[in-house]
């Protein structure tokens, strides 16, 4: 292509990094949206930031 277009192939890549971050400067910010789920909150066996319960909870029943 930079060939074709009399040019280099690091032309090409300039452009084409202006290209990209130029675009991302333009969209604004990434925001998540919002989810929720329904639920009674966390399982009664699983305290408030207890991860080896999630953890075990979460391979119950999975491999040996």
């Amino acid at each position: 292509m930079a060939q074709r277009e009399s040019t280099t192939l690091r032309a090409l890549v300039e452009e084409g990094l202006r290209r990209v971050l130029g675009d991302r400067r333009t969209r604004g910010a990434f925001r998540l949206r919002p989810v929720a789920f329904g639920g009674d909150g966390l399982h009664p066996d699983v305290g408030e930031g207890d991860w080896d319960a999630v953890r075990r909870r979460t391979y119950e029943g999975r491999g040996e």
